[in-house]
């Protein structure tokens, strides 16, 4: 798991993958929080934007069940 953060963006990225896994379909959360997936509909990271003003307050969300391989 890699976090990065771009204060003057003020963007909060959690990878769960290695950087070359690129993402297939982002799935918005809530507003300012969003989940990228892989072809194969793992998560593989989740960005929240405006990240100073969200972190400070509670984030829930559930993800999609997948079925298993």
């Amino acid at each position: 798991m890699r976090i990065e953060y771009d204060p003057e963006r003020d963007l909060l990225y959690i990878s769960f993958v290695e950087a070359e896994v690129k993402a297939a379909e982002t799935i918005t959360i809530t507003p300012g929080v969003h989940a990228d997936f892989d072809r194969d509909k793992r998560l593989i990271g989740i960005e929240v934007i405006d990240a100073s003003e969200i972190m400070g307050k509670k984030i829930e969300f559930k993800l999609p069940e997948l079925l298993a391989v």
